[in-house]
């Protein structure tokens, strides 16, 4: 399909679904940010749902400004996938072992390494920036310095809610390496401290929401955050490739036999900022809950943990700002989802699925997400599919 416009007070609101399909407080959500004074435009993914200040799923584009909330508090969240050579005769009948194997190679949830990883010890892992990378740490916020240590050893972890693990099958018969994470609490602290900040400026004092809060250029916050941001957007991706390596590694062991060879990783951040230029404009595009989606971009759009995924290239769609959406998004909460589902249903929606079936993860089953084939038929002025995957392990937080 191709967008629906839906007037906004100082831009129209272009969205890839139905809007009557959206919930109240999401659609006010996107009212609210298209009341900004800074606002360009703002672009309504077709898995668009309520999120704190920002709905998940919008892709926002401000000149001069740019709103830490519109970001979400997992700065540089996102997907890395690749290509393996195995193919589904060369995997086990019983999968509960080589799941167990990830489980030991990767912490899951709030766990952490013991010891920071060492990346120069991963297969192919380059490490030429790694050290500029760690130095430029002492150039971020006073209020979240202390976390170093934490920050060390959470890299190369996968955290928990809907971040993901997955070993899986194209419909040829490949085997896939895929992942879902972002910049663990590292980011979070500094994405709440940047808010709390945005959130005192006299500027913002008398916009609708106080969630959207924003920095404008030239100004001393504005610096200090896009400082941080940028450093955490690289952290999300570090952490990715680490895991990644960490993985590669777990299979070439466990399939040593058929010499796994991989082909090149593909990755992209679905929570960030970007420095993009449309109709004459330097523009600050905010990314939440949406992927670039520039022509021959590609990218990773996953269902949930029971479902199909999708690997797609962009088609430049200058309408969305060149994006498409992250996922198949939430259809209710968390709350929601555990007081209507339970394990016998989790059981039941992740058959053939290698996976935690227990009352933990009952919030992310499968029910409560949009269906993704849905999603991918309301973007496909967006993307092109390149390969459909289906998971037959899911390593959950």
């Amino acid at each position: 399909m191709s967008y629906v416009e839906v007037p906004g007070a100082k831009v129209p609101i272009r969205m890839w679904t139905d809007p009557a399909s959206v919930e109240d407080v999401a659609l006010q959500q996107l009212q609210n940010v298209a009341t900004l004074p800074w606002i360009k435009g703002l672009a309504v993914m077709p898995d668009v749902h309520y999120g704190k200040g920002a709905t998940v799923g919008s892709v926002i584009a401000m000149q001069g400004a740019v709103c830490p909330a519109a970001v979400g508090v997992d700065i540089g969240c996102g997907m890395s996938a690749v290509k393996t050579s195995l193919t589904a005769n060369d995997l086990p009948g019983d999968l509960s072992r080589l799941r167990s194997k990830i489980e030991q190679a990767i912490p899951v949830g709030r766990g952490m390494h013991d010891d920071a990883v060492d990346p120069g010890r991963l297969h192919g892992f380059g490490t030429s920036a790694w050290d500029d990378f760690w130095s430029r740490f002492d150039g971020i916020a006073d209020a979240v310095k202390f976390r170093q240590d934490r920050a060390t050893k959470q890299m190369g972890t996968l955290g928990s809610g809907n971040h993901f693990i997955e070993f899986c099958l194209d419909e040829s018969g490949a085997v896939w390496l895929m992942l879902h994470s972002g910049s663990r609490n590292i980011g979070k602290e500094l994405a709440d401290h940047h808010i709390g900040v945005a959130q005192k400026l006299p500027h913002n004092q008398g916009i609708i929401d106080r969630d959207l809060a924003v920095f404008i250029a030239d100004t001393p916050q504005m610096a200090a955050y896009r400082n941080d941001l940028f450093w955490a957007q690289e952290y999300a991706k570090y952490n990715r490739s680490i895991m990644m390596g960490l993985f590669q590694d777990v299979v070439r062991k466990e399939f040593k036999k058929a010499k796994v060879t991989f082909e090149p990783v593909i990755s992209c951040h679905h929570n960030y900022v970007s420095e993009e230029r449309y109709d004459g404009m330097d523009l600050l595009v905010t990314r939440k809950g949406a992927i670039r989606a520039g022509s021959g971009d590609f990218g990773i759009i996953p269902g949930s943990m029971g479902t199909g995924s999708y690997i797609v290239k962009g088609l430049g769609n200058t309408a969305s700002f060149n994006s498409a959406s992250h996922g198949a998004g939430r259809r209710m909460s968390r709350n929601a989802a555990k007081k209507r589902f339970s394990t016998k249903d989790l059981e039941e929606q992740t058959r053939g699925v290698e996976c935690r079936k227990d009352s933990g993860v009952v919030d992310e089953i499968p029910g409560a997400y949009k269906p993704i084939e849905q999603v991918m038929d309301q973007q496909s002025d967006l993307v092109q599919v390149v390969a459909k995957l289906k998971q037959v392990i899911c390593v959950k937080g």
